[in-house]
């Protein structure tokens, strides 16, 4: 009986322990080297569908900033193995071409495991410490991300670039065509009718190089239901140099 209260007991002590490790969160990334540039701006253009019109009104007024590239950073949680791990991320992006994911999984506040994906020149190449994933979906899935976080964090340029156009749904909603490659991905946006704000994003992208397209909606993907990371921006960085940071191997 004392053994089994013994093994008891320390297993108490480490679940414990592992709970607190997953409750700490770690220090951000330290500020980008670089401070922002200057922004430029343009008009906002005509002839945009009415919703979308409303929602860069309501973001940015007349005038439209031109981003030419962004460091987003900040902290959230992923969900491995049925638990919200805690992480720090910083995406970098020469915007409407190439990105760099980098995120550390922490505990006890402190980075535990390097993982980190990259878009460049129309190619997804996906490395962790379970190894590396690339091929046509990661590429489509990739593509996907690349545009769906613009609309999320620096959504100007999606009416500064001229490959990028939008087409009227209804009073709510729009189609958001984006390049790919040759070929175009289309994302459905849809539109608050009170705030004027984004409410949901869809589209159809590659989970993995195989398989097939699946359901994505506000980054939650429909066969899981629930979303697999949660990431809170803390600070911006737009018009920055960033071509070699995003691509240096951080192994």
């Amino acid at each position: 009986m004392k053994l089994l209260l013994s093994l008891l007991y320390i297993l108490a002590v480490l679940f414990l322990l592992g709970w607190l490790g997953l409750q700490i969160k770690t220090k951000p990334f330290p500020p980008y080297a670089e401070k922002s540039g200057e922004l430029k701006t343009i008009s906002l253009p005509a002839g945009l569908p009415a919703p979308v019109n409303r929602f860069y009104k309501t973001v940015y007024g007349d005038q439209i900033p031109v981003i030419e590239t962004a460091v987003i950073s900040g902290r959230g949680a992923m969900r491995l193995a049925g638990l919200d791990v805690p992480i720090r991320f910083r995406f970098t992006h020469e915007v409407g071409q190439n990105y760099r994911h980098d995120i550390d999984l922490t505990f006890f506040g402190f980075p535990i495991m390097k993982g980190y994906d990259t878009y460049l020149d129309g190619r997804g190449f996906m490395k962790t410490p379970g190894g590396v994933e690339q091929g046509a979906g990661i590429d489509q899935g990739s593509n996907v991300s690349l545009w769906a976080e613009a609309l999320y964090w620096f959504p100007a340029v999606l009416v500064t670039d001229a490959r990028v156009r939008w087409e009227p749904v209804d009073n709510t909603s729009a189609l958001l065509v984006v390049p790919f490659g040759a070929k175009q991905d289309v994302l459905v946006v849809r539109f608050d009718p009170e705030t004027g704000l984004m409410q949901y994003v869809e589209a159809m992208k590659y989970k993995s190089a195989a398989g097939k397209k699946v359901l994505w909606i506000n980054s939650i993907w429909i066969d899981e239901g629930k979303p697999w990371i949660r990431l809170n921006a803390e600070d911006t960085f737009l018009n920055v140099d960033v071509h070699d940071y995003m691509r240096a191997d951080p192994y």
